[in-house]
């Protein structure tokens, strides 16, 4: 598929989804409208308003009810409902029959918007997938073909700044590669001839020749679309029970609707106006109006809160879900920590001065867009340590630079670039104290030896550190998922304070570790903010991103931390568990209140007017009570 084309298949789910959502606020406009002319005594203008709302309110849920009647050939809740309100327009209410196609409607239209939401968070994942690749044949030039002509053993050229294009080993070449995207780790790889790549990783400065290992279908990339499709696809315990559910309340209603409307009449000797009568009542009073009332207020206030406070909560369900979580299993690089490298030990030989070494080091990193560079110029500058010098570089991909300037050479890179006996032996062996820090360490020689070492970290969060300890005071175990190595990962989880952590793992690895969680635990959740952790997002019970993060992940993730602020994933599980009471109460008591009303209406105690104050009564006391979950008392 290509980019046009899931752009128009993205165009139009929204056009049908804001078809639905339009016709439900047409409906809901047009049921006021006739309300205020009933008012005034105009019956007949105000039952074709009426009508003209059952129409427009009702045709995208009646048509869905039928369909899905037929197909699965058993009744669903759209017919319940869509029959209630034509009895209450058959005994003279036409307006609780607006009100049910109104209040359906609008459910619909929210039904749709989540279900083409898979689909946009699909085509958005695959649109990060480069779709041409540059094939070398022999000595001719390179040709540009569509990706998906690739075949196992083809040689491609991937240029410095590039995309690689399917997955490989380097046939000939070196580069530094950032593999955040597939990985999850922070630092760019250097890459020689061999070393395998991934398709969706970016070449950053060498030219690559690659040879393809694998085709298309069969890349990590496809692998990580098709975990998120298999996930998304699966239903949640809780979806399976509300289905079973809706179909045997159908059935037993309409069952004891259609013999109320005949056995009383023969059993107890009722007239027959008297025995329709009770049966249009016995429809109305056992709509699902007061349960779907009892939770979407609740749910929505709940989403409304969190909003406020930086949580965007994708649906309902996700709600119940953080309720109940036992683990949550988080990404380091971009989650737990800053994301991008910062300088933390910056160390000169004795015979040097700091201000004027940093500034020799910054004018050569200046000049190179590599992560680690930015870093040491970042530092450089806040140090105040900027000088106007004249430097001339050479970069060798992979290792580091050379560098002259007044005659002096200097090189900078990693300790095998710059003499790797040197370098373990510089300032009393720090290499090795700083390695075990999880820190990468650059050098910087001259021609007297080792001149400076510039140690860099992803450091932690703060308010990660913080939210660890919030989250095990709610009795919620944390565990850490990285890329990175276990050297670096040993030293941020213990900075961090998880509760566990897994190094090495690849996207396939973190899914196989969150079904392992959720086989023991049942219920997990998942924090992350890239392309590689979109699988686990997915598979999660829950999954949250940072608002920071990728596309893919945002879209994949129920929960988004608006301002990556990790402290609010404990607000959000305090808001779903405030509302999972506040949902019990209103599920309790409404369900109470149709059982009584069904009760009276077999013992004629009540007339269908009570019975309809009786029934939206009790709806807006659920309402009422839903609303609640807006106080930001959690």
């Amino acid at each position: 598929m290509t980019n046009s084309n899931r752009e128009n298949l993205s165009l139009n789910e929204k056009i049908s989804e804001h078809k639905e959502l339009i016709a439900a606020l047409v409906a809901g406009f047009i049921i006021l409208l006739a309300w205020r002319i009933e008012s005034s005594g105009q019956i007949t203008a105000a039952t074709i308003a009426y009508l003209t709302a059952f129409v427009i309110g009702g045709y995208a849920k009646a048509k869905e009810g039928i369909l899905d009647t037929i197909e699965n050939k058993s009744l669903n809740v759209e017919i319940l409902m869509i029959l209630a309100a034509i009895g209450s327009a058959i005994i003279g209410y036409w307006t609780e029959g607006a009100i049910l196609i109104f209040i359906f409607a609008l459910s619909g239209a929210l039904e749709t918007y989540a279900m083409n939401k898979s689909h946009r968070e699909i085509s958005s994942l695959m649109e990060l997938q480069p779709e041409e690749a540059w094939l070398v044949r022999g000595g001719f030039e390179p040709i540009k073909v569509a990706v998906s002509e690739l075949k196992v053993n083809d040689h491609i050229l991937v240029k410095p700044g590039e995309l690689i294009p399917a997955d490989g080993t380097i046939f000939n070449g070196v580069s530094t590669v950032d593999e955040a995207a597939i990985t999850g780790e922070s630092m760019p790889i250097t890459k020689n001839s061999g070393d395998e790549v991934f398709a969706g990783t970016v070449n950053l400065n060498g030219v690559l020749t690659i040879n393809v290992t694998k085709p298309n279908s069969e890349t990590l990339f496809q692998k990580i679309i098709t975990l998120v499709q298999s996930a998304q696809s699966e239903k949640s315990p809780s979806q399976q029970f509300i289905e079973r559910f809706e179909g045997v309340y159908v059935k037993v209603v309409l069952i004891v609707v259609a013999l109320m409307m005949f056995l009383p009449h023969y059993l107890l000797g009722w007239d027959w106006t008297t025995t329709f009568y009770r049966a249009m009542v016995l429809l109305v009073v056992a709509s699902p109006c007061a349960l779907v009332a009892a939770i979407m207020p609740a749910t929505l206030s709940a989403i409304s809160n969190g909003a406020k406070n930086g949580i965007l909560v994708k649906g309902g369900v996700h709600l119940e879900h953080l309720s109940v979580l036992r683990v949550l299993a988080v990404d380091k690089t971009g989650t737990l920590t800053q994301g991008t490298p910062v300088v933390t030990d910056f160390i000169v030989r004795e015979d040097l001065k700091k201000e004027e070494t940093l500034a020799l080091i910054a004018a050569i990193e200046g000049q190179s867009n590599h992560p680690l560079a930015q870093a040491i110029s970042k530092y450089a500058k806040e140090q105040n340590a900027i000088k106007p010098l004249v430097v001339t570089i050479e970069d060798v991909p992979g290792y580091g630079m050379k560098a002259e300037m007044a005659g002096n050479h200097y090189s900078i890179g990693k300790p095998d670039f710059v003499g790797k006996d040197e370098a373990l032996s510089f300032a009393n062996g720090a290499l090795q104290q700083l390695a075990t820090e999880g820190k990468t360490v650059v050098f910087l020689k001259d021609e007297k030896g080792i001149a400076a070492l510039v140690a860099m970290k992803d450091v932690v969060r703060e308010e990660a550190k913080k939210a660890v300890a919030l989250l095990k005071e709610l009795g919620i175990d944390v565990m850490m998922l990285t890329g990175d190595n276990e050297t670096t990962a040993r030293a941020i989880a213990k900075e961090a304070g998880v509760t566990n952590y897994v190094a090495e793992c690849l996207p396939e690895t973190k899914v196989t570790h969150i079904k392992n969680y959720k086989a023991t635990y049942e219920h997990v959740g998942m924090v992350g903010d890239g392309i590689n952790d979109a699988p686990a997002l997915a598979t999660a019970s829950v999954g949250i991103a940072m608002g920071g993060g990728t596309d893919v992940a945002l879209e994949t993730a129920d929960v988004v931390l608006i301002k990556n602020d990790l402290s609010k994933i404990a607000y959000a599980v305090k808001l779903s568990r405030k509302m999972q009471r506040i949902v019990k109460q209103n599920v309790i008591f409404s369900l109470s209140v149709i059982a009584l009303l069904i009760i009276s209406n077999f013992f004629q105690a009540i007339s269908l007017p009570l019975g309809v104050i009786g029934h939206e009564g009790s709806t807006i006391l659920v309402i009422v009570n839903g609303l609640r979950m807006l106080s930001k008392n959690v």
